[in-house]
């Protein structure tokens, strides 16, 4: 069924993409909610397990996301191939069948590949683009705005810039983004600086001009009550249901409510902030029921007293976990 789908998909997607770049019109959407980054899950022989993924998206869905990001840093971007992130979006393109909006991360080494796998992204039919700065080399301030635009230039998707420079150590700092003001289809940031006050930043020198979203599971509930658009979460992988109740509950004004369920996610969202996030998330979203451990090398499956006391943290908040 899924393979019949994707010939008639595919024979469509020629036909549109035959049309000028004007006429070319993408699912309109905001960057506003919980965007999950989410995981890759695989099977014990290293393949793409569509089976897991489908199972975790459903979970995502049911609890009520708002879009979904393919391929970012918790999805293992280093070492997934071009050929299974068009297995993955296209999959999720005809899974959700345009009920909220499929993102492909972009984190490449050179502009050229980054223009190309803008141009999968749309070929592929996903509905936009998280953008990190270059990979390997640390660019300067001109060097990384250039590549912002040029490859913002080259597509008519929208654009999310990823701000992470303690990941990352290119510091796409807010006042930078004036020099993206002309590149209409830049309409959001990833920001996952660490720094709350990028937030407030941004907000007085653009408006509402760049959505912002933050990008850090451990700061996410400050950010979105001073006014943050979104969260592109990472512990939504194992407990979808909890990251959107407290998303929901801040917007609609019921902080104590919020708060509540914030201390009791701290210390499982903490693992979103440790450079083995891969490995902690997939375990955590194992013992949920809705992923598994496999990583892809050379990451490695937890193991010894790093995996006991991982897991100790994640069952004890499964044990407690609050009634929604």
């Amino acid at each position: 069924m899924y393979t019949n789908n994707r010939l008639i998909l595919k024979c469509f997607e020629k036909l549109f993409n035959a049309l000028p770049l004007a006429e070319n019109i993408n699912m309109q959407f905001e960057w506003k909610g919980v965007f999950p980054a989410l995981l890759t899950p695989f099977t014990k022989n290293d393949q793409l397990d569509l089976d897991m993924f489908e199972k975790n998206l459903q979970a995502q869905i049911d609890a009520g996301i708002h879009g979904i990001i393919l391929g970012g840093s918790l999805g293992e971007a280093s070492t997934i191939t071009d050929k299974e992130k068009e297995e993955l979006v296209e999959f999720s393109v005809e899974y959700i069948n345009g009920s909220m909006p499929v993102i492909l991360n972009i984190a490449e080494s050179s502009t050229k590949d980054a223009i190309a796998q803008a141009a999968n992204a749309k070929k592929w039919g996903a509905d936009g683009i998280m953008l990190l700065p270059p990979m390997r080399y640390k660019t300067d301030d001109r060097e990384t705005m250039s590549y912002f635009k040029t490859v913002a230039a080259s597509t008519d998707l929208p654009i999310m810039i990823y701000n992470n420079p303690v990941d990352y150590k290119i510091d796409a700092r807010p006042e930078l983004f004036e020099q993206l003001l002309e590149c209409e289809n830049v309409t959001a940031l990833k920001e996952s600086s660490r720094d709350v006050t990028n937030l407030t930043r941004m907000k007085n020198l653009y408006g509402d001009r760049f959505k912002v979203l933050c990008g850090v599971d451990t700061l996410a509930m400050e950010e979105l009550c001073l006014g943050a658009d979104g969260w592109v979460a990472g512990l939504v992988c194992a407990f979808p249901k909890e990251t959107v109740t407290i998303y929901n509950l801040v917007k609609a004004g019921k902080i104590e409510e919020a708060i509540q369920i914030y201390r009791w996610f701290m210390p499982l969202l903490e693992l979103d902030i440790h450079p083995k996030l891969v490995q902690y998330i997939k375990l955590a979203a194992t013992q949920t029921g809705i992923g598994s451990e496999y990583v892809r090398s050379p990451r490695l499956v937890l193991a010894g007293e790093e995996r006991e006391r991982i897991l100790d943290i994640i069952n004890k908040g499964i044990s407690n976990r609050p009634a929604l």
